[in-house]
């Protein structure tokens, strides 16, 4: 299925996202500039898209499964979420990421560092109850001994 996003170029070295292959649940996310992100440091890398997600659906940004392994980098907060009115002329797709490794890492304009998700949405109503009629599984972790 296919749906159709509106995208803006808000630089134009913006690189328009595309699906790598017909089996492609995520298209890549390009940054526009150079940079080298000093051991820890977290940067905020433009793409220069505003992507304007559908109604009721989100923008999901996760790491290409490539940037642990090839650049030491990865997600800060583990995936990025992209609301569906996160799309004025300035909200541009920045890709937040950390460097883990003890020493520099470069990346150039150009180089595919994420990836994003188009996904429908389910918004809940929250009712607040007296009692859970549900047993009791036995808290955080509970299933990983």
């Amino acid at each position: 299925m296919n749906i159709p996003v509106d995208i803006f170029l808000c630089h134009p070295d913006g690189i328009l996202p595309e699906y790598k292959t017909p089996g492609s649940c995520a298209f890549d996310l390009s940054t526009i500039e150079n940079a080298t992100i000093a051991p820890g440091e977290i940067v905020r890398l433009r793409t220069g898209l505003v992507i304007c997600t559908p109604q009721n659906h989100v923008l999901v940004v996760a790491a290409r499964s490539s940037l642990p392994k090839k650049f030491g980098l990865t997600v800060v907060q583990g995936i990025g979420i992209v609301d569906e009115d996160y799309c004025g002329p300035n909200d541009e797709i920045l890709l937040q990421l950390i460097n883990f490794t003890n020493t520099p890492v470069t990346v150039t304009k150009g180089d595919r560092l994420a990836q994003g998700m188009i996904m429908p949405i389910i918004k809940a109503s929250f009712n607040v109850v007296e009692m859970l009629e549900k047993p009791d599984r036995g808290g955080f972790g509970s299933t990983g001994h």
